[in-house]
């Protein structure tokens, strides 16, 4: 059984070889195309409508990073899913298309007919539907579309009302909210994001995870032996954060300071190593505090559970020193009226001085604060710093440190943090329990947790 499957799952390479050839022979290939997450009776009639318009059946689906159903699909890998589809005798191949549309496919294969469901037809004539330019690509190969007739089911929507993929207030939102919002509406808003001029300002951090297998405990001590496997350097802090915002746009520039001397051996100069490990759309303007080492935190993990046994901070617990604040402060002002955005991540190690502060808050055009509570910190990084900011955001242990309120609603909480730092719109989030927001008219919004499998929790920072 295997074997008959394997035979039939081909790449785009070898499918295009062997339609060539069934063409030759004058066989009509009809192209199905789709994320077929869940096979239902819907789909088999579908098939063998598909079937019927000629002589070979091949079915496209698309690959897993490019399925936008929503979080959490698809529910099967894409492996999982050619597989099913494979095992159907009327299916005669099946192939894995990594890419948002089927345009570049269809291309590939060259189908005389591509074949949707009727469900899809209202969308043949939307030029910002993925059917209109699948539709453009089948005319360039002189093939036609055709669609089903019939009941129309979904495999989304079986899944989502039948299969307990999220809790109940998880599926509540997101159905709310479905109806709420239309899909081209979220993509614009994404769109219009990379438009705007980013600034992100924050201090650099290299995160050093070493790797260790405990071996039992030491004779003469109440200590773990643990033995060395291997070690990872990552660039933490602002650049991490720099990397995760660069999907979104268009330019991003990173304002960051580091010290000359390093704990680690980086191989390169830090300058360099933040260079090389920004993706290819972020600037950096690098300030480098000669009298300052570059903040590493050294992470000591058990490598069969990805858990911690104990970090080690190599920084120095200070201010920068005035000559490098004055120069960050005097270059900021000279570029800051440049940016629509402007964000902070402050993770309290010292680069935000009370200047840099007040340049911030007189002088953004939108100011996004964020503050983090660390060991080094506790209780002397708080975000009330940031009055007057337009945006804030936190976490639950954060913002109670902030209000010096350890047992209140989250909702009053809520309005205590708005209140101590006037900002406009507020975020707090709540690690399993999601987040909860307070905007326009002190209105408060709640959102869910949306992750259903957590891989790895050893992320270090906010990033």
């Amino acid at each position: 059984m295997e074997e008959f499957i394997s035979k039939k799952i081909k790449t785009p390479n070898e499918l295009a070889k062997l339609v060539s050839n069934f063409k030759k022979k004058g066989k009509k290939i009809v192209q199905c195309h789709g994320v077929f997450d869940l096979i239902h009776p819907g789909h088999l009639i579908y098939f063998e409508q598909a079937k019927q318009l000629g002589d070979v059946l091949i079915v496209s689906i698309t690959a897993d990073e490019f399925v936008n159903k929503g979080p959490g699909f698809p529910i099967f890998n894409e492996t999982i899913r050619a597989k099913s589809l494979a095992i159907l005798e009327i299916v005669d191949y099946v192939t894995i298309d990594k890419h948002t549309s089927a345009v570049e496919i269809i291309k590939k294969i060259k189908p005389d007919i591509y074949f949707k469901g009727q469900e899809y037809e209202k969308a043949l004539n939307d030029p910002e539907r993925n059917l209109y330019q699948e539709a453009k690509a089948v005319q360039s190969i002189g093939g036609r579309i055709e669609f089903s007739y019939g009941p129309v089911y979904s495999s989304t929507r079986f899944l989502k009302e039948y299969f307990n993929i999220y809790p109940k207030e998880t599926k509540e939102f997101l159905n709310n909210f479905n109806l709420k919002y239309k899909a081209e509406d979220l993509i614009k808003f994404l769109k219009d994001l990379q438009k705007m001029k980013v600034l992100v300002i924050g201090e650099t951090i290299i995160d050093q995870y070493c790797y260790c297998k405990g071996m039992g405990k030491i004779p003469k001590d109440n200590l773990v032996g643990t033995k060395y496997i291997n070690e990872e350097v990552f660039a933490g802090g602002i650049l991490a954060c720099a990397n995760h915002m660069s999907g979104f746009y268009k330019q991003l520039d990173v304002i960051t300071v580091i010290g000359e001397k390093s704990f680690i051996d980086l191989g390169q100069k830090p300058a360099d190593f933040i260079k090389n490990s920004l993706k290819s759309n972020i600037k950096s303007k690098v300030f480098i505090d000669k009298k300052g080492q570059t903040i590493v935190k050294q992470r000591f993990i058990d490598p069969a559970f990805f858990s911690k046994m104990f970090e080690i901070y190599y920084f120095d617990d200070r201010e920068i020193s005035f000559d490098t604040s004055k120069k960050l402060n005097d270059y900021l002002e000279k570029v800051i009226k440049e940016y629509d955005l402007v964000i902070v991540n402050d993770y309290g190690h010292g680069l935000f001085s009370d200047r840099i502060i007040k340049t911030l808050i007189k002088r953004a055009k939108f100011l996004a604060a964020g503050t983090q509570t660390n060991s080094a910190n506790y209780g002397f990084n708080l975000i009330t710093k940031y009055f007057n900011a337009d945006f804030v955001c936190l976490d639950e242990p954060e913002a109670r440190l902030a209000a010096g309120d350890k047992d209140c609603a989250i909702e009053e909480l809520i309005k205590k943090i708005s209140k101590a730092t006037s900002a406009k719109k507020t975020i707090i989030t709540r690690g399993h329990l999601g987040a909860i927001a307070l905007g326009k008219e002190s209105k408060i919004y709640k959102t869910p947790v949306f992750s259903t499998n957590i891989v790895d929790r050893l992320g270090a920072g906010d990033a």
